[in-house]
């Protein structure tokens, strides 16, 4: 891959923030990209030339809303602000794609704006189903073969390479991970973790955890005395699991050689690659920390000491080193190797306590995938240590709502919020399974009765504190991530998260072989240190040797009719969870397209703390409606959930998405 071409890719056009723009009706999401030949039949000619003449009548006469838009960047606008019809018309059109006679659509005069309502006039419209606004214009690709979708454009690229050349989905998985590991290294790479969803061709299904490790030498109290450690420095620091995670995955089901899925990765290493927006950004927001460590200053600071800038060109020449070692050498070479000794060094000398043979005694593990009926759907999704049962929890309160027939979308919105909570409640009880039976759970959360039972104690009129949805201990958070979707011409899926938690993980890295660390301990509970509410930490997430943290992570494969019909998965720490559902609610309740589903504004309510977030763009008359049920309400930072996903459409095709909230571009063919 060229310097230009990964310019082209690393620093295209940032995603257009539309925010706020929302219609009471929006077409069919396959008819809008003009492939649904049953919509266009229907649609005909004269039907579409009555809808505009009726739309021309409305603009004359300036007083008839035809189609309420509305176009707003914060919360004091009004649902009916009215735009210039005719530029409105040509907007709906362009942004949907429509094939009305362009000339039609010219003839509309222009209407004046009217004044601005007050919010007590939104209110009398509590009762119309309206559709949210679009906070992002993400990228989508389109193919009738395979997809990969990441937060990389390059490394989406890197995927489709694989699986053009006869490569399977877990193939391009590795080959992407291993990118996303270099080109958004503050978020992923080969000194963290993961969890790897696999829906094989004929349909059975598993997960391959390899999730860090705690070192052998932890102790449940080990950051009393100073919790910062847990999060920076060595002692931060858990047992890397990817290469393991990736060898163990390869040798079921890869199909090119292990050595050939490295290669992409090890040529941008050496020859430089161009810095992408994201990347850039997380490192001026960590340039402090950043300056201490030698290994960051020869890879993201100039000769002269200056940080390095989105569009310049990076190299990291040792670890392009480290990944041709491993490439022909095997994961021997990153557990028991020359490999080994430097990074075990380099994590001691930082203050932590990993060893050799901790290196030496981690291995991946293959796990039952959970599995549950929705909306005529088998959804699939991974157990703990991973929040698949979060997932399966919420879908199982809600498949009794029949959202698809509810006319008001703020009480569905609450009911989801409120699903939310019940799911993160059942999130504390649950641990690495190695140390914590989480049988009683993984059967509950699919179980229908128990289901019905929480579904009936929420309250349509009304939220409650977190006393009322059980939670006995606190919610512990963990971030970073990236993910990767991926699907091949076998129909296999792979729904793909890997972290090394926060940015830049434990910002450690070994100046000879170029690794960053994680800084996974902090996910970890640590007894005695009770939280702002009076809750006490989970026992089944306190460290023990040799145990797993707690992880967020939701991979989430859907099938429709034995095929695979939804990949999907995201990043962003606890929001991993709620933003991979609404994605998957908008497409299947709410008829949204994929690309619909993912630049639609989201909602956030992990119960603690007492808060509901929201994505600056969401509708008004929703977060009216969510105030007076005593949600109490607060903007969600831009960017915290990135999700990346797939789906195959009725007609064969298969659309990717990667979020624009990472300008991640997909690619497809």
């Amino acid at each position: 891959m060229t310097i230009e071409n990964q310019n082209f890719l690393a620093e295209k056009e940032a995603p257009v923030n539309c925010s706020g723009v929302y219609t009471e009706k929006v077409p069919n999401h396959e008819a809008e990209n003009g492939f649904n030949q049953k919509r266009k039949q229907k649609g005909s000619l004269k039907k579409k030339l009555l809808i505009a003449s009726v739309l021309a009548l409305g603009a004359y006469a300036a007083y008839t809303t035809i189609t309420r838009v509305s176009y707003y960047d914060d919360r004091t606008s009004s649902i009916f602000t009215n735009p210039d019809i005719s530029e409105m018309y040509v907007k709906y059109l362009s942004n949907r794609k429509r094939d009305l006679n362009i000339e039609i659509v010219e003839s509309i005069p222009v209407a004046k704006r009217s004044e601005p309502a007050k919010s007590h006039k939104r209110a009398k419209c509590n009762d119309l189903t309206f559709d949210e606004g679009y906070v992002t214009d993400s990228n989508e690709a389109f193919g009738r073969t395979g997809a990969v979708a990441t937060d990389e454009g390059r490394c989406s690229q890197i995927g489709i390479d694989v699986l053009k050349e006869g490569g399977s989905a877990v193939d391009a998985a590795i080959a992407g991970g291993l990118c996303v590991g270099l080109l958004n290294a503050y978020t992923s790479g080969i000194g963290g973790g993961g969890f790897m969803l696999i829906r094989k061709p004929n349909g059975e299904s598993e997960t391959i955890d390899f999730r860090e490790m705690a070192p052998s030498g932890s102790k449940p109290d080990m950051y009393v005395a100073n919790n910062t450690l847990s999060t920076f420095g060595g002692l931060a620091i858990g047992v890397p699991g990817v290469i393991r995670g990736y060898e163990l995955a390869h040798k079921k089901y890869g199909k090119l050689s292990w050595s050939r899925l490295f290669q992409p990765t090890i040529k941008l290493a050496r020859e430089g690659y161009v810095i992408g927006t994201p990347l850039a950004n997380s490192m001026r927001n960590r340039e402090k920390d950043l300056r201490t460590a030698p290994g960051f200053l020869e890879v993201y600071f100039s000769p002269n000491g200056t940080l390095l800038q989105a569009g310049q060109i990076s190299k990291r020449v040792k670890f392009s080193e480290t990944l041709e070692k491993v490439a022909k050498l095997g994961a021997d070479e990153f557990y028991k190797g020359e490999t080994t000794k430097s990074m075990v060094k380099a994590i001691q000398d930082a203050g932590g306590i990993i060893t050799l043979q901790d290196f030496a005694n981690y291995k991946p593990e293959i796990k039952k995938t959970q599995v549950m009926e929705y909306n005529g759907r088998k959804v699939i999704t991974a157990a703990p240590a991973t929040s698949g049962p979060v997932v399966s929890t919420v879908l199982n309160i809600l498949q009794g709502y029949k959202l698809k027939q509810a006319s008001k979308r703020p009480l569905s919105t609450h009911r989801i919020v409120e699903a939310f909570k019940f799911g993160f409640s059942l999130r504390t009880d649950m641990g690495d399974p190695n140390f914590v039976d989480n049988s009683f759970i993984i059967n509950k959360c699919v179980d229908k009765e128990f289901g019905n039972s929480l579904r009936a104690r929420i309250t349509d009129d009304l939220t409650h504190s977190y006393q009322y949805y059980d939670l006995k201990n606190e919610i512990k958070n963990d971030r970073g991530t990236t993910h990767l979707a991926i699907l091949d011409k076998d129909d296999m899926a792979v729904s793909f998260t890997s972290t090394i938690n926060l940015h830049f993980g434990s910002k450690v890295i070994d100046f000879n072989t170029g690794v960053i660390f994680n800084n996974e301990m902090d996910d970890f509970g640590t007894p005695g240190l009770i939280n702002a509410f009076g809750l006490p930490p989970s026992p089944s997430n306190f460290i023990a040797p040799g145990k797993r943290p707690m992880s967020s992570t939701a991979a989430t494969i859907v099938e429709k009719d034995g095929k695979v019909e939804f990949v999907l998965g995201a990043a962003g720490g606890s929001k991993i969870i709620t933003s991979t559902t609404q994605v998957l609610l908008n497409v299947i309740e709410f008829n949204k397209s994929l690309k619909q589903s993912v630049d639609m504004p989201r909602i956030h309510n992990q119960l603690l703390p007492e808060i509901t977030e929201y994505e600056k763009g969401y509708p008004q008359f929703v977060l009216d409606s969510l105030e007076m049920k005593k949600h109490n309400l607060t903007v969600m930072s831009p960017g915290s959930s990135i999700v990346q996903g797939i789906r195959r459409l009725s007609d064969g095709r298969i659309n990717a998405v990667s979020d624009g909230r990472r300008f991640g571009i997909p690619a497809a063919y």
